[in-house]
């Protein structure tokens, strides 16, 4: 099977942005490609059609490729979930929970056949497989159980590539040093260096990028300039980063950065919408004048709720509430608003109940049996009878709190959809709560919920037959793929 290899010298060199770039470049040249990374760390998963776990950034690359993701892209995915744990997923499905120190013991060989297992079955459906490494390759300390690095690209014989963020400072030692703590044979597949994130007159790079040629012996096949769009990031420390400069927008929407956000890249198509402007908030910080606030999803529920009960925060949502505010809970954020959050058996840690904000009449008891599935359900609120596309991944069951006598106490709820199980609002709109990862993808529920904000201004309602954000992703994708194509030259390696 042709390969190409994608390595980085740092985490956040832009391995993920230039991998979907090549695959949607070689698609558009007649290649059946596919995206690869053996083993992910993420907090950002997708559900395949088979109701397997996947790195979202991998799910973006097969978009890119156009082709539907499945779980031999990313046969191995590591959920962090804090105390130094992470969730393990291998071929979609979550098959324990592990220390760092234990996983190499424990996981290794299972996840070194995992992936060939999956190289060989995508190797029967596609001409090429675009290979994205984590981190750096050159970890001397974890190398010998490095999984998703050179280890594949030695396995593949992939023709490598190796990116560098020149933005950081310290292009060329990060260059010249990668290369020089990479074992002969892997040093031997390094075709081509790119850097990325180039600010600036390139004339004023050129001395740099001849010394370096003739230092490595390895031309320079890329300088990227520094590209605005935002790409799908793969964990929360990317939202560091994350500042609006938007300088019309007309509502200002908060999410809370819990300390173990989930999938936020739920808010992607927010983030693209010229009218809305999101603003990332620490549980420490206080909320400010905001139209409405959203609870992300969690990897670990129990724990970001007792840090929104200890900073303070829980008291500000109520408070916020109370004064009129619009709140939104996604999965997590949904359980976290209901009236209770049980763990009988400590799956999330140490076994018992926990009080949630009681917004909603709901209480969550964590189980040890996973959700993790596509659905198409049917929309009630804010617009009745719409089609509405989505996934689940969520460890907890959900019901209600209403006994007899007890809906005079809670007031009026709806169900958002046809499924009851999948969310409920109050009926002045302020309380909403859903299991439906990519809710804000569906782009008339987007604007008509949106517009249920704006209408709270007194402003004028936006357009709702707005098409769904899988369009403007395809949008954005040939965008990137033909900014890249211009600054890239692949003719070597292909």
């Amino acid at each position: 099977m042709k390969a190409i290899m994608v390595v980085g010298t740092t985490s956040h060199a832009g391995k993920s942005m230039l991998c979907a770039a090549i695959c949607r470049i070689l698609a558009r040249r007649g290649w059946q490609v596919t995206p690869f990374k053996g083993q992910n760390m993420a907090l950002n998963a997708y559900v395949t059609a088979s109701g397997g776990e996947i790195g979202y950034a991998q799910a973006v690359q097969a978009w890119a490729a156009k082709i539907e993701p499945t779980v031999e892209m990313n046969p191995i995915l590591l959920k962090p979930q804090g105390d130094m744990t992470s969730q393990v997923i291998i071929h979609g499905n979550a098959v324990g929970k592990v220390g760092a120190a234990d996983y190499y013991q424990q996981y290794f060989d299972r996840g070194w056949q995992a992936i060939q297992t999956s190289l060989q079955h995508l190797s029967t459906k596609f001409d090429l497989v675009v290979c994205e490494g984590a981190g750096s390759p050159a970890e001397i300390n974890l190398k010998h159980r490095d999984l998703t690095n050179m280890r594949v690209a030695k396995y593949l014989n992939a023709a490598t590539l190796l990116v560098v963020d020149i933005d950081r400072g310290g292009a060329f030692a990060h260059v010249v040093g990668t290369l020089e703590l990479l074992e002969p044979e892997e040093r031997a597949l390094i075709k081509g260096i790119v850097i990325n994130k180039f600010r600036g007159q390139r004339s004023l790079l050129d001395s740099g990028i001849t010394w370096l040629e003739k230092r490595t012996g390895i031309p320079v096949l890329g300088v990227i300039p520094w590209i605005e769009q935002v790409f799908p990031a793969e964990d929360s420390l990317d939202l560091l980063d994350r500042r609006s400069r938007k300088t019309n927008s007309e509502i200002t929407i908060g999410i809370i950065r819990l300390p173990r956000t989930a999938n936020f890249t739920d808010f992607d198509p927010l983030e693209a919408e010229n009218s809305v402007t999101l603003k990332y908030i620490h549980p420490k910080e206080p909320l400010g004048n905001l139209d409405a606030v959203i609870l992300p999803g969690s990897k670990t529920t129990i724990s970001d709720l007792l840090v929104l009960q200890e900073t303070g925060m829980a008291t500000a949502i109520q408070n916020y509430v109370a004064a009129g505010g619009t709140v939104l809970g996604i999965c997590g954020g949904f359980q976290m608003l209901g009236e209770r959050a049980i763990d009988p058996d400590g799956i999330e840690g140490q076994a018992g109940s926990y009080k949630g904000l009681e917004l909603l009449p709901i209480e969550t008891v964590m189980t040890g049996e996973k959700i993790t599935r596509q659905r198409l359900v049917t929309s009630n609120y804010p617009h009745p009878e719409l089609p509405i596309t989505g996934y689940e991944i969520h460890q907890g069951r959900t019901r209600e709190r209403w006994g007899d006598g007890e809906m005079g106490r809670w007031g009026d709820y709806q169900y958002l959809f046809d499924d009851a199980s999948l969310g409920m609002v109050d009926v002045r709109r302020s309380v909403w709560g859903t299991y439906l990862h990519g809710i804000f993808d569906n782009g008339t529920w987007r604007r008509n919920w949106l517009n249920h904000l704006r209408q709270r201004q007194g402003l004028q309602p936006l357009t709702t037959d707005a098409p769904n954000y899988q369009e403007q992703r395809e949008s954005l994708l040939d965008s990137l793929a033909d900014t890249i194509e211009n600054y890239l030259d692949l003719t070597p390696v292909l």
